[in-house]
């Protein structure tokens, strides 16, 4: 009768995993690469349950804390560049009731279309002026997001009215009004960008 034994980790996979832990973000295999972590180390690091996969090549130390923003966090390591707007932008800013079921992003016409299976995407093309005026960049779990800013996610939705739907932009822009420090020429200034003030102007005025 064949006794199992534990397989003790090296210090190499010690000193790796206490590493890891003190990044806490998620990372790509270049980015355990630069860290300094042979390839063999992290090949031990999976084996060993140590590393968990969140995604095709996105990896993360296991007793991680949890991510706050799991989807946003994958398609920014995966997709740099990429620009989260429309939809999941309003979720972000809590400017919407609804829940997406897709990733909204932004890419620069020409790019490709990128291969992830989970979380499912819906690829916007937009110009580079589009992906840089009115785009914050935020920071959730080490990783840096770019989002629309909740005045020109407001003023997109405006403009996207027949995808997203009217009662939708009309839904963010009561939201937005809401909030604390609210300026309606900023809101202006966004629209004006997308080409969505004369739209959105009449419904705005009516709630001042």
């Amino acid at each position: 009768m064949s006794v199992a034994r534990t397989v003790r980790p090296t210090k190499r996979v010690k000193d790796a995993v206490a590493l890891l832990k003190h990044h806490g973000a998620p990372l790509r295999l270049r980015e355990l690469l630069a860290l300094g972590i042979h390839p063999e180390t992290i090949q031990a690091l999976k084996a060993d349950g140590f590393l968990e996969s969140m995604s095709r090549g996105l990896y993360q130390i296991r007793d991680a804390e949890p991510v706050g923003e799991p989807d946003l966090v994958i398609v920014a390591k995966r997709v740099p560049g990429a620009v989260f707007c429309l939809l999941t932008a309003l979720a972000f800013h809590d400017l919407t009731t609804q829940n997406p079921h897709e990733v909204h992003l932004a890419l620069k016409r020409g790019r490709r279309h990128p291969r992830i299976d989970h979380p499912p995407l819906r690829v916007h093309w937009w110009g580079q002026d589009a992906l840089t005026k009115g785009v914050e960049r935020h920071h959730k779990d080490g990783t840096e997001l770019l989002i629309t800013s909740p005045e020109r996610s407001v003023a997109d939705a405006f403009r996207h009215r027949n995808e997203l739907g009217l009662d939708l932009a009309i839904e963010a822009l009561r939201a937005w009004r809401q909030r604390r420090g609210a300026r309606p020429d900023d809101l202006l200034t966004a629209a004006r960008v997308v080409r969505a003030e004369k739209l959105m102007r009449p419904y705005l005025e009516a709630l001042l």
